[in-house]
């Protein structure tokens, strides 16, 4: 269960270089681009480098990660944000707490995707933003076969409904 959880240090995670290729000002922007959001729900936060995004923009955030290690560090970074150890499949919040759900760099180590997006569905008003990893072996992030083509990362979305 939850085999390709990140294992490594926060330091590589916050890794200067690593974060200018997360593009996080921009990331943002697209996932807020269109709609009105006041709470938003970051599925696997790892150390919060989203969460602490959407906060600096006034949302109030939460947090889920499967790795009860990473919340204390989302929440030193994210002082009045709310985390808790779940996994993407199981959300613990009632249906429509958030008006976003984020899901970044996340969906391709979930046990079900389909099950993780009907989970941020059920908890969305109003978007579920996904992003992954480009779709081409590299250097950076995971390996080819823990990647998702954008057509899987559509299938699963249509199957989530």
């Amino acid at each position: 269960m939850h085999d390709r959880r990140f294992e490594g240090n926060i330091d590589r995670l916050r890794a200067p270089e690593r974060v200018a290729l997360l593009e996080v000002a921009r990331v943002v922007d697209l996932c807020l681009y269109g709609i009105t959001v006041q709470r938003t729900l970051d599925v696997g936060t790892g150390s919060g480098i989203f969460a602490e995004a959407f906060a600096a923009r006034g949302l109030t955030v939460a947090g889920v990660d499967v790795n009860p290690d990473m919340l204390p560090v989302a929440l030193g970074f994210v002082p009045g944000g709310e985390f808790h150890t779940a996994p993407a499949e199981a959300l613990p919040f009632d249906a429509g707490t958030f008006d976003l759900v984020y899901l970044g760099h996340v969906l391709h180590e979930t046990d079900d995707p389909v099950k993780a997006l009907a989970e941020a569905r059920r908890v969305a008003t109003a978007r579920v933003a996904v992003l992954e990893w480009p779709y081409l072996a590299e250097e950076k992030g995971p390996p080819l076969a823990h990647r998702l083509s954008p057509e899987r990362v559509a299938e699963f979305a249509q199957a989530a409904g």
